[in-house]
């Protein structure tokens, strides 16, 4: 069974930054694109960003483009969200998913693409 464990979320001012990291269990982690999705109070889970398995793709939500980067260690088993110019609307929990779909050079955006999900980590910006 594949397990996501991320870290990294905690309380931090606006205009500040933060990295997330997920880390993947089993041997196929280089294979899968992997996105970052958040969730805030009373809302649905969207998407934020997207890696494709060797790196080569990566897709942003309008809403981060030019304040996030996705990025992936595979031979570490890690994908890392670097979060700057934070703003109070990207409180959120945030959860790390994996598509399974190997070498696949697509990055998707819907909660139903992806197969494997982590726990979340919780991110805060105080205005």
């Amino acid at each position: 069974q594949v397990q996501l464990i991320e870290s990294g979320g905690e309380l931090v001012q606006a205009g500040g930054s933060l990295r997330l990291s997920c880390t993947a269990s089993g041997p196929f982690f280089s294979r899968w694109t992997m996105g970052w999705f958040r969730q805030a109070p009373g809302k649905e889970r969207e998407f934020v960003a997207g890696v494709s398995w060797n790196g080569g793709s990566t897709y942003y939500a309008d809403s981060v483009k030019g304040r996030f980067i996705i990025s992936r260690a595979n031979a570490y088993n890690t994908v890392y969200l670097q979060m700057n110019s934070l703003k109070p609307e990207d409180t959120a929990v945030y959860y790390c998913a994996a598509d399974n779909l190997e070498f696949n050079n697509a990055v998707y955006t819907q909660v139903d693409d992806y197969d494997y999900w982590g726990q979340g980590t919780q991110v805060t910006v105080s205005s």
